[in-house]
């Protein structure tokens, strides 16, 4: 059923959670998109880390009062899996394995042709062809245990997860969905966060390289909380200005490396890539858009959304996660 035929009681939350925040956007139709809800709340340190819950009776309370804020309470809810958790590889299997067997294949080879860094996975698989008597198979994984911990959290605060999704899928079907995407083009995804940069190779419209450069962005930005119902807050650094400088240089050098072991490495030359698309929640994510369009000398670009209703503005780019996440079918 198109999206934009559910009834508004009906319609589905989409939620991103991640290392400092929380964010959900309720949309009023997806074509054209149309933003009916969205809203944030930033968490205190030690409640989510490199995409775990450590403390889950505060993060469900927080929850709670967010759900209440933001007229959620019993929804259905796509949300995020954090990008920390996820890893993304190729693998081979016979060419006779039927396309209903393919994940009982893939669970009976794991740890002996297929090796994952955890125990315990959940995942899901894009068929990339067949060839010399092999198909070739994308595997999206993630350990179960920390997916059931956040299916469990919203269930304890009387919300219905009923899909979910990794964050370069999620933008790139917003990239698409605009008609951004050009024919042949290599897109590197950059989802520049507080807390973590997740770097995602597109060829086409299929991902094909995934890292994480986890690092001290977060340190020494403090929230500046102006009201008490968290609706006026703000991240203020309280650093020196040269350590987050530096902190920038070191993540421009780790792309260029990207880029590079891409080109050379996995293509042998063959290929390279050709567009930047930067995403994030990071306070200086412009300077970050202006520095990389300096150094790669090539197009870096975001998207740029609006809401609608009487006051038509701006929708902060943090926001596009969860736009992406609205256009999933479930």
């Amino acid at each position: 059923m198109a999206f934009s035929l559910f009834s508004s009681r009906n319609k589905i939350v989409n939620i991103v959670l991640n290392d400092h925040s929380i964010r959900f956007v309720e949309l009023k139709q997806n074509n054209p998109v149309i933003v009916n809800h969205y809203g944030h709340r930033y968490l205190p340190q030690g409640i989510i880390s490199d995409g775990k819950i450590l403390d889950f009776a505060t993060l469900s309370n927080i929850l709670d009062e967010c759900i209440a804020e933001w007229k959620i309470a019993k929804r259905e809810i796509r949300f995020i899996v954090p990008d920390s958790l996820v890893i993304i590889r190729k693998v081979s299997i016979p060419a006779d394995v039927k396309d209903d067997e393919i994940d009982g294949y893939l669970y009976l080879e794991l740890g002996s042709t297929i090796h994952l860094p955890f125990e315990d996975p959940v995942f899901d698989t894009i068929k990339l062809g067949t060839e010399n008597n092999k198909q070739e198979i994308l595997l999206f994984a993630a350990p179960e245990k920390y997916i059931l911990e956040f299916e469990d959290l919203f269930k304890s605060v009387r919300l219905k997860p009923v899909a979910a999704d990794i964050s370069p899928l999620a933008i790139y079907r917003l990239y698409h969905h605009h008609d951004m995407a050009v024919r042949n083009e290599v897109l590197l995804t950059v989802q520049f966060d507080l807390d973590v940069v997740s770097l995602c190779i597109f060829e086409e419209q299929i991902p094909v390289f995934m890292r994480h450069i986890p690092g001290d962005l977060k340190d020494n930005w403090k929230l500046s909380l102006r009201r008490e119902d968290h609706s006026n807050t703000e991240l203020v650094y309280d650093g020196e200005v040269s350590d987050i400088i530096f902190q920038l240089e070191e993540i421009y050098r780790d792309i260029a490396k990207l880029m590079d072991f891409y080109r050379f490495s996995l293509t042998q030359g063959k290929k390279e890539v050709t567009r930047i698309l930067v995403n994030g929640d990071h306070p200086m994510l412009d300077r970050a858009i202006a520095d990389m369009t300096d150094r790669f000398g090539m197009s870096v670009s975001t998207i740029n959304m609006k809401t609608t209703g009487s006051k038509s503005e701006a929708l902060p780019v943090a926001f596009n996660l969860a736009l992406g996440l609205g256009l999933k079918e479930v």
